[in-house]
């Protein structure tokens, strides 16, 4: 067996945001307008009106001020909401295939790699462009890398359980070096028609490369302790876009067909769960939670992870459990990584972290890491 390093993470942050300001504006404007279409069904009561959103109410309800989009003016227009992508052509490198690189790349140059010593891609996201050829395998030729590549989706928690197959894969010595992506555009899957959810998500990419410690040579290196996953099922995340859609006869714009969710059912449920993996986690490993120096979790909820953090140590300050879902909101996977991407300066030799996710699934993955 041998040991293991992440010794680099990337990160593509799209160039277009929409504050909460612009995002109420533009939602509330298409509530008036179906308000006004469906009039008569109002007045009759056979219909209830939708409501307005407000600043206030995103806030309270998520801690998110603003998201990434890679693309906005289909989002905000209240006739449409949902961006404008350009279809390509079968030639030419995929939208999520480029966010990917781009992310991938960033993470090489840290980790003084080039795509020729990765010999594994892993792609692994909440929601795919296309069911086949294998996202991995475009980014692996994109990125002259070796080996294999495959995709890989356990929605929220897609990063974490991707970087266990990493560890796995160079640990046991399937590959030398494994570079993970998770390209996000959670935009494409948004029901930003919908008051309950129209805030939550935002578009981004974020990589990690793993590799055998004896062969890593950047600056920084984190070794890894341990990894876990954990699934247990529910319906209260859930998104029913898929390939039968078509057979089944069903309208591919119907609400199912885009992410939806039991918002208080997750809340009360992945909370608990979250905070025992985690804690049984590092017990396993022969650590307390008060031994860890940094939580990067799951940037969802801001009260979510502050309640995770106050069952596991008592503290729910952002240096020890960092949020960037204010400015970047719900990821899916990609928001772990960038929590642990942005803040893990200070951090010296022997400091211990947790990487971990949460989401549908239910599904909760751990990663617990030491500096070098």
């Amino acid at each position: 067996m041998y040991s293991v390093v992440i010794s680099g993470t990337g990160l593509f942050q799209p160039a277009h945001t929409i504050s909460n300001a612009e995002l109420v504006e533009s939602f509330n404007r298409y509530a008036d307008l179906e308000n006004e279409r469906h009039a008569a069904e109002i007045a009759a009561g056979t219909r209830e009106p939708l409501t307005h959103s407000s600043v206030e109410f995103i806030e309270k309800a998520s801690g998110i001020k603003q998201r990434y989009v890679l693309e906005k003016s289909g989002i905000l227009d209240p006739a449409r909401m949902y961006p404008r992508f350009t279809e390509r052509p079968d030639d030419q490198l995929s939208l999520m295939a480029e966010i990917a690189v781009a992310a991938g790349q960033e993470a090489l140059k840290n980790a003084g790699k080039t795509g020729a010593d990765v010999d594994a891609v892993l792609c692994a996201a909440a929601n795919m462009q296309r069911a086949y050829p294998a996202m991995a395998i475009e980014i692996q030729q994109a990125l002259g890398a070796g080996g294999y590549g495959f995709d890989m989706n356990v929605a929220c928690s897609s990063a974490t359980f991707a970087i266990e197959q990493a560890v796995n894969a160079v640990r046991t010595g399937s590959a030398k070096c494994v570079l993970v992506v998770n390209p996000e555009i959670t935009s494409g899957h948004q029901a930003w028609n919908d008051r309950d959810c129209h805030f939550i998500f935002g578009d981004v990419c974020t990589a990690i490369v793993v590799e055998r410690a004896e062969g890593a040579t950047a600056a920084e290196q984190w070794d890894v302790l341990g990894t876990r996953l954990v699934t247990q099922f529910s319906n209260n995340i859930r998104n029913n876009f898929g390939f039968l859609n078509r057979s089944e006869d069903s309208d591919p714009n119907a609400r199912d067909k885009t992410f939806r969710q039991e918002g208080r059912k997750v809340f009360k449920e992945v909370v608990p769960i979250a905070a025992a993996h985690i804690e049984g986690h590092l017990a396993d490993l022969g650590h307390a939670p008060t031994a860890v120096r940094r939580f990067w979790l799951h940037q969802a909820n801001q009260g979510m992870n502050q309640l995770v953090i106050k069952k596991l140590v008592g503290d729910a300050s952002t240096d020890v459990a960092p949020l960037i879902l204010d400015e970047f909101a719900n990821t899916a996977s990609a928001g772990s990584i960038i929590a642990f991407h942005k803040h893990r300066d200070g951090l010296v030799s022997g400091d211990m972290g947790v990487i971990c996710s949460f989401g549908a699934g239910y599904s909760v993955g751990s990663v617990v890491v030491c500096k070098r």
